[in-house]
């Protein structure tokens, strides 16, 4: 399979479509030059981009992938069965851009970035069109969007600059069932950083930041499922609550 091929079936299943067999996709994807131009092509099909997500370890090249409009809400927000099929929740930092922001390549990029956004806290709604993602090498999971299924946005705070970003007091819970409560390490070490990471290196993928986008910075919980039906509520200190509700 080609990578057009590949993302006109990616692009079908986020209209209804069956859902790709991972079964003989080791090598479907051979890099993430690839994986990013299949990203684009899916955008060009399915729609417009009202955030993205983004994520870095020590050990591992920095990711990024489009989330569409359509799946991003503000808080609370309710997602159908037929939006949403397999439910997987992250609790994360993110930041909404306020204005257009200064050239990547400036020496005071971070500084200039800091006043034009906002900081936001978020859930990430995780879903695929892969039928087994445990299976899904990970180039393949990032040519379908990284898995994401919608965003969900809290509140934004203008004044968030002095706010320590690289560990968080937060909580979630799906249900009865706590997940978080408490301290939590800020994935990749301070978001502010991630996010400025981000923007030196989209350049013009899917239209490139906007403002009026978010930004997502990683989980602050892990990658839980859960079962349609259970509330999910989150809070990040200095951020506030954030809710989704996925109807039976």
């Amino acid at each position: 399979m080609n990578n057009l091929d590949l993302a006109d079936r990616l692009s079908a299943a986020r209209n209804g479509g069956p859902k790709l067999s991972t079964g003989g996709m080791a090598d479907a994807v051979a890099s993430a030059c690839d994986a990013y131009a299949i990203q684009r092509r899916v955008v060009e099909a399915v729609g417009p981009i009202g955030a993205f997500k983004t994520g870095r370890r020590p050990d591992q090249d920095q990711i990024m992938a489009p989330i569409f409009r359509k799946d991003t809400r503000s808080s609370p927000a309710i997602f159908t069965r037929t939006e949403i099929d397999r439910i997987g929740i992250e609790l994360e930092v993110g930041f909404v851009i306020d204005r257009p922001l200064p050239d990547a390549s400036d020496a005071d990029f971070e500084r200039r970035a800091r006043d034009r956004v906002s900081a936001v806290a978020a859930l990430e709604i995780v879903d695929t069109r892969l039928s087994d993602i445990e299976m899904a090498p990970p180039l393949l999971r990032l040519a379908d969007n990284q898995l994401n299924g919608g965003l969900v946005v809290g509140s934004p705070r203008r004044d968030w600059q002095d706010m320590d970003l690289t560990m968080v007091n937060a909580s979630l819970s799906l249900g009865s069932q706590t997940v978080l409560d408490g301290r939590a390490d800020v994935p990749g070490g301070d978001a502010f950083a991630t996010f400025c990471a981000l923007a030196r290196m989209i350049g013009s993928h899917c239209g490139g930041l906007k403002p009026g986008q978010v930004v997502i910075t990683g989980s602050l919980n892990g990658m839980p499922f859960i079962e349609r039906g259970t509330p999910v509520r989150g809070w990040i200190d200095g951020l506030g609550d954030v809710a989704a509700d996925f109807p039976t």
